[in-house]
């Protein structure tokens, strides 16, 4: 007897009637919102070579990635990600094109989840990247885009803003080994601060330890900045909250104050960042619905010096969201037809023409497969379907009967 015949694997799960419906609206709306700026779709492979992902900046741990081979023994994996694909496909087959590249795409990652986090393995991504452009205005391109993206998958929404470089400022003036700042990283990026003031117990004091220490009240409004200023008042840090300062301010006009958030704790299970960073988040999820920021670095590891920037929605999030919104189990819901055709004996061919017709109106036909019309009838009572239309005389024997006159 087969074990795992009837189960999926950990992390997957199959999508049922309503739930794929839903899908489908939530990809249409981005799709179009995307197209209507400018941006032309890419469709990049699911399998591709483990080389692609075993970057300089290393955003994807091996034991974190679906690994398989090829037909010559060569170390494949899953795509665990789409920004990283499509830089590969911008430094070779896209090279010549003209800058600046607005690219959309659909399609799902793969990325093994820790156990018991109940994180799928599998994710729906809709996303964009505007590539060839470091300016402040293609950051707040793909910011608005992103916000409309929010708005389009319904409720209530906020957004977060940081700065990949803040907290890769306080790493470099931090006095610790990469493997305590690698498990420091680990506690912001699960937002585990009293595991992190233990392990910060253990590494030398320093301006960038209390820095740390301080994160989780990093976070908020205006005040934000006037805190952060307080505490890093060296190095690279000013130019980098006056940066995010000016971001700030000018997404707050398009987005609103009170749906705007800064967080200079945040960073990205992605290393690749080297700017701006944003998630955005629904009313009734926990965790962030888009993702994101800006890349200058990453393609050119592809061997193509441009900058980048862009961010990705979580279909499958959105559609939880929404779901519970209307108040219905997806899963559960049926779609319902219009009519109901039955067809007697020798009039199934007419049936098909009868519905091909009704369908053409914007209806939902759906054949009866019942021996009788009784049955039919009582099929269409138990599925909530409006009307049945029986076919009882075939369209050749009406023509046969006009013929003799009848």
């Amino acid at each position: 007897m087969n074990k795992y015949d009837r189960i999926t694997p950990e992390g997957t799960r199959d999508a049922l009637f309503a739930e794929c419906t839903l899908r489908r609206q939530i990809e249409n709306r981005l799709h179009g919102l995307f197209t209507a700026r400018g941006y032309s779709e890419i469709i990049t492979p699911t399998v591709e070579f483990y080389d692609v992902f075993n970057r300089d900046s290393q955003p994807f741990p091996m034991e974190q990635m679906y690994k398989l081979t090829d037909a010559k023994g060569r170390l494949m994996v899953l795509r665990p990600d789409n920004t990283v694909p499509i830089a590969r496909v911008c430094a070779t087959r896209l090279r010549e094109a003209a800058l600046p590249l607005r690219l959309c795409y659909n399609q799902n990652i793969y990325v093994i989840s820790p156990s018991l986090k109940g994180r799928d393995d599998e994710i729906s991504q809709a996303g964009i990247e505007l590539i060839g452009s470091d300016s402040r205005m293609a950051d707040l391109e793909v910011i608005a885009a992103a916000v409309d993206a929010l708005q389009a998958c319904g409720g209530e929404y906020s957004l977060e803003l940081g700065n990949a470089a803040f907290f890769r400022e306080l790493m470099n003036n931090l006095p610790a080994d990469d493997s305590q700042k690698q498990m420091i990283r680990d506690c912001i990026e699960s937002k585990n601060y009293p595991a992190l003031n233990d392990l910060l117990d253990t590494v030398p004091e320093s301006d960038a330890a209390k820095v740390l220490r301080k994160l989780p009240r990093l976070f908020g409004g205006e005040e934000v900045f006037a805190r952060a200023a307080a505490l890093c008042t060296g190095g690279k840090f000013p130019a980098i909250l006056d940066e995010l300062h000016t971001l700030y301010t000018a997404v707050k006009q398009f987005a609103g104050k009170d749906r705007v958030r800064v967080d200079l704790g945040m960073m990205h299970r992605t290393d690749y960042y080297t700017g701006m960073i944003l998630r955005g988040y629904l009313s009734g999820y926990g965790e962030e619905i888009l993702s994101g920021g800006r890349y200058n670095k990453l393609i050119a590891e592809f061997g193509y010096d441009v900058p980048a920037t862009g961010f990705a929605v979580n279909i499958d999030a959105a559609v939880k969201v929404l779901s519970r919104q209307q108040g219905d189990s997806p899963a559960s819901v049926l779609p319902v037809s219009n009519v109901l055709i039955w067809a007697a004996k020798g009039c199934e061919a007419d049936a098909v023409e009868a519905a091909r017709n009704l369908r053409s109106k914007g209806l939902i036909v759906e054949h009866s497969l019942s021996e009788t019309l009784e049955e039919a009838e009582q099929y269409a009572a138990k599925h909530g379907i409006d009307s049945v239309l029986p076919i009882k005389i075939a369209k050749a024997q009406i023509q046969a009967d006009s013929g003799k006159g009848v």
